[in-house]
């Protein structure tokens, strides 16, 4: 079996069951989720009040459709409108992260009367034909070219750039606050700020995708709010039901004011919405975006100490950690988990991703460091 056939094809680990930061193959062996689950179980596997919210539902109601009024999506929405930044006041719940970026465009075109999208290189913002057309890897398009139409890429990070590309005929401008796909990568000072004031000038919506970077991940309910921006959408999915499939789409009045009419038939499910509600509440309650900060800085800061010699770059916000490596990140990563029982991700060739649920503390934080110091020292000799 290739690296590549152990990253993106089927692994040869089978896992049965899951707990806190844990995963336990089916032969018993346990692991380290310090990516496994993309991002998607920040309360950790298995979490006891998501476990008991979405047992109860689907025993008393497992789905009925949007039109007919259900406490347990009023609940969702209530504890998502409150959580996320002032101003987003309406919600809208769907499915995954694509279709959460694919509403949010056709909101922002809706709302505004223009089509030009403007996208940044590096960028990822799903599988669909429209949020496909605004992400940037060739590997990911081409396939399915021709795509919808009128996107504009411009450089990740550079506002220069950014504000000469947003004009009147712009309706939006999709960013991730931090990327994730393309590598962590974080954007300079000052860049969220000038996407706010060029889309504020030109009448174009400001779109975040926060699928990856929110629900705590980077210190901060929201990874906008480190810069103290907020958006005119937000979209959000991964962590938003702690493994279960459901995205949303928060937004300003004045888009929900213009936009047409868009649906989905499972939209808000109760037994999803049970999960939300729970979810997005025990993360709240119990400050875990904060423990993610702490654990974060700990982690980051060990992993300088321990590997400035043997990587290029550590970088990222709270529990969003991207080392640059020397080498291929599949090699890495593939290492980690058939000798250290650690499973990570790559985020391009070199770059390897760490997406732990937020509920680890400094000791599985110590174990990813050593293992990682272990697996780069002969790259340290080979190179002296």
């Amino acid at each position: 079996m290739s690296d590549l056939d152990f990253v993106s094809g089927s692994k040869p680990i089978g896992i049965e069951s899951g707990e806190g930061p844990y995963l336990y193959g089916t032969d018993g062996t346990e692991y380290l989720d310090a990516g496994a689950s993309y991002a998607c179980t920040p309360l950790g596997h298995c979490h006891p009040v998501v476990v008991d919210a979405v047992q109860e539902q689907i025993g008393e109601l497992t789905f009925v459709d949007s039109s007919y009024p259900v406490q347990a999506r009023e609940d969702a929405y209530a504890a998502l409108v409150a959580a996320v930044p002032s101003r987003l006041e309406g919600a809208w719940f769907c499915n995954s992260g694509t279709e959460a970026n694919e509403a949010a465009l056709k909101f922002a075109r809706s709302a505004t009367g223009d089509s030009k999208i403007v996208a940044a290189t590096r960028s990822f913002h799903g599988r669909t034909m429209g949020s496909l057309a605004a992400t940037w890897k060739d590997k990911y398009k081409k396939p399915y070219e021709p795509l919808a139409g009128d996107v504009e890429f411009v450089p990740y990070g550079d506002g220069e750039e950014l504000a000469a590309a947003v004009d009147d005929e712009t309706a939006a401008v999709i960013l991730e606050p931090i990327q994730g796909e393309g590598g962590i990568n974080v954007p300079p000072v000052g860049y969220l700020e000038t996407a706010r004031e060029c889309t504020d000038e030109a009448g174009a919506a400001l779109v975040f995708d926060e699928v990856q970077t929110g629900m705590g991940r980077t210190g901060k309910m929201w990874a906008c709010q480190n810069a103290g921006v907020t958006p005119d959408v937000l979209t959000t999915a991964k962590g938003l039901g702690n493994g279960l499939p459901v995205g949303a789409v928060a937004v300003r009045d004045w888009i929900a004011d213009g936009a047409a009419s868009h649906n989905a038939t499972f939209s808000g499910g109760p037994v999803v919405a049970a999960a939300v509600h729970a979810t997005v509440s025990t993360l709240v309650e119990e400050e875990w975006p904060a423990h993610a900060a702490d654990v974060g800085d700990y982690l980051v800061t060990e992993l300088e100490t321990a590997l400035s010699d043997t990587v290029r770059e550590v970088r990222g916000d709270g529990l969003l950690v991207g080392i640059e490596l020397k080498r291929g990140a599949n090699r890495v990563a593939r290492n980690l988990a058939l000798e250290h029982r650690i499973l990570a991700l790559p985020a391009g060739r070199t770059v390897l991703r760490v997406l732990p649920p937020l509920v680890i503390g400094e000791a599985e934080a110590d174990r990813l460091v050593n293992a990682l110091t272990e697996i780069l020292a002969p790259e340290a000799t080979s190179e002296s």
